[in-house]
């Protein structure tokens, strides 16, 4: 099986031989300057208690944290900026290839991202996902998490220039997303376990939650 982080190099080596280089340089100062300001500090973290996530699915379904908390062991949330993000798109599939096992070790799997409904089941289908995918509409949720910024000013014409249009895909104009970031989740809404990362082509290798809802099994 292969490793999202080997899927996420190849992508970004083939990105470095095709896009214009004053492009790359743009992308890594915003992604630095975000590096600079810490704003994953502000983020929760292990040992913090999620709030309550109350979001429609892309069918137009409630979902609830806390209800789904009854039913299942843990809750597996990814937040994701959206399905015009390929580390995201790349991040989502591997979850999906993993989704029986998380099943089987007593974890649900949710995806939230600040996507309007119709957006988030265009991602769905896309990426063929079976699991549930959320919409966090004006990042009500994520900000709950600490887990919001502005996209830099000199990101969105490069943005536009791929044909990225967040405004289109949220549904609203402010440019806020999330950083992305995976949450683990007991039936207390304790946070067993957080990866956040200001660099958004880093992502959480699936086999490392794998690893730890197994070694939880057996305490």
């Amino acid at each position: 099986m292969s490793r999202l982080l080997d899927t996420i190099n190849e992508y970004k080596e083939a990105f470095k031989k095709k896009a214009p280089l004053e492009i790359q340089e743009k992308m890594l100062a915003a992604t630095s300057k975000l590096k600079e300001e810490s704003i994953s500090k502000n983020a929760l973290k292990v040992g913090d208690f999620a709030s309550e996530i109350k979001l429609q699915n892309e069918k137009g379904k409630e979902f609830s944290l806390f209800d789904s908390l009854d039913n299942n062991d843990y809750i597996l949330v990814n937040f994701y900026r959206g399905g015009w993000c390929p580390y995201c798109n790349f991040e989502l599939k591997a979850l999906e290839s993993r989704v029986e096992e998380f099943k089987s070790l007593g974890a649900k799997l949710i995806a939230i991202s600040p996507q309007s409904p119709d957006s988030s089941l265009s991602t769905k289908e896309k990426n063929e996902l079976t699991f549930e995918v959320l919409s966090d509409i004006n990042n009500i949720v994520a900000k709950k998490f600490g887990l919001v910024f502005s996209l830099d000013e000199e990101l969105k014409p490069i943005y536009l220039s791929f044909g990225i249009d967040i405004p289109a895909s949220n549904d609203e104009s402010s440019y806020e997303i999330p950083m992305p970031a995976t949450y683990l989740i007991n039936k207390n809404k304790e946070i067993l376990f957080s990866f956040i990362d200001e660099d958004y082509t880093k992502r959480c290798e699936p086999q490392e939650i794998i690893n730890i809802l197994k070694s939880l099994q057996s305490h």
